[in-house]
């Protein structure tokens, strides 16, 4: 797995490896049981505070996408969305679409932005299953 961060970038290091790894997991780059390299390890890669990746990996632990052990680390484990998940995206999704909106993309835009970035993540489509 490859991480690309922006270390001049206005979003936290924490918040862009948390994404990075969010989206690796959607796109099957990282299946459940997959492990993540130690904190220190990736720390040192990218030459940030070993504290900074710790961060990340919380994040990542409190919304359920892997789980942290001394033994063997952070891996990917399988989540669930439960329904106050459901309601915080929901939330967040319709502040990015309201940003979309207010810019001036028009809808069809936005909508073919929205299945574009579901099919890179090779996401199912509900017309798709019998």
């Amino acid at each position: 797995m490859i991480l690309n961060v922006d270390l001049s970038s206005d979003v936290p290091i924490y918040q862009q490896l948390r994404d990075r790894i969010t989206e690796a997991i959607a796109e099957g780059v990282l299946a459940e049981g997959s492990t993540l390299p130690a904190t220190r390890t990736l720390a040192a890669d990218f030459g940030i505070n070993f504290h900074t990746v710790n961060k990340a990996y919380d994040l990542l632990r409190q919304q359920g996408l892997i789980r942290l052990n001394r033994k063997t680390g952070a891996v990917v484990t399988s989540a669930v969305a439960d329904q106050p998940f459901r309601a915080e995206w929901t939330a967040r999704a319709r502040t990015l679409l309201a940003e979309a909106v207010a810019k001036g993309l028009p809808d069809a835009e936005i909508l073919e932005t929205c299945r574009s970035l579901l099919d890179s993540f090779g996401a199912p489509h509900p017309e798709d299953t019998p």
